[in-house]
């Protein structure tokens, strides 16, 4: 299995998972040129996608979901509150005709070779998920748009060969910075977002030896760095309740407009 960010950020999201024969996207929040580039440097294109999952409607994550379907074929899973959502941001019905295969929490659905698993999460949206993608006996987890977590969030995300999470902001950027104060509140509330360090506290429930990569996404341009998100994270690993340090697993930061580094399991 390969797991590779196309682009992350606030600004859009879209996130490739594949095996040797299903290529699947989670997210399509980017521009289609800028996944279309992103796929090029994995030797895949728009035609090799099977299937694209949403984890939610807002924006940064659907940005370019009709421009796609208007061109290609491809099936769109998402909740059924995640449909609702989508359906009522279309203020010009772009996506009328389009059809969507409606998904529930913690009921898995095969495409082809790969198993997905979606799983409840907390955020300001109708039928937010995560998911949990399997090929076999290889597992990666994607779980950004998290206000908070809690034992069922970290017994879905156990025993991952990689994972991408969510490192959204540094709290003291955050509530120092020129956001208002109503935004700030969200961001920081239970169905905002995570902070590095509540990212890092994520991980430290669910690191494993044989974990073999770990990609911080979502941050937000005005709340964050990518070297502050890096090193709050490996902090928390070093001092955290395991037996790990910060520098025992690959922390990679994914790239706002860029194609990730690929971790391959």
């Amino acid at each position: 299995m390969r797991l590779a960010s196309l682009s992350s950020g606030s600004s859009g999201n879209s996130i490739y998972v594949g095996s040797d024969t299903t290529h699947i996207l989670v997210d399509a929040g980017c521009s289609r040129k800028r996944i279309v580039e992103g796929l090029s440097k994995l030797d895949l294109s728009l035609d090799d996608i099977d299937a694209i999952f949403v984890t939610h409607e807002h924006s940064d994550h659907i940005a370019s979901l009709h421009t796609i379907l208007k061109k290609y074929d491809i099936p769109v899973f998402a909740t059924k509150g995640t449909i609702q959502g989508i359906r009522i941001s279309d203020k010009k019905g772009e996506m009328v005709s389009s059809e969507f295969h409606e998904i529930r929490a913690d009921e898995r659905l095969t495409v082809k070779d790969l198993t997905i698993n979606p799983i409840t999460i907390m955020h300001d949206a109708l039928e937010p998920v995560a998911y949990r993608i399997s090929c076999g006996d290889k597992k990666v987890g994607i779980a950004t748009d998290l206000g908070c977590y809690n034992d069922y969030t970290v017994d879905n995300l156990r025993n991952m060969d990689a994972i991408l999470i969510e490192a959204n902001h540094d709290v003291r950027m955050l509530q120092t910075g020129p956001y208002p104060y109503m935004l700030k509140k969200r961001i920081l509330g239970d169905k905002g977002h995570l902070s590095n360090e509540k990212s890092g506290e994520l991980l430290c429930r669910i690191l494993h030896d044989n974990l073999k990569g770990i990609l911080l996404g979502h941050l937000s341009k005005e709340n964050n760095l990518p070297e502050l998100a890096y090193e709050t994270v490996r902090v928390e690993i070093e001092m955290g309740e395991n037996p790990y340090h910060g520098n025992d697993f690959p922390i990679i930061v994914a790239e706002r407009n860029t194609l990730s580094p690929v971790i391959e399991v």
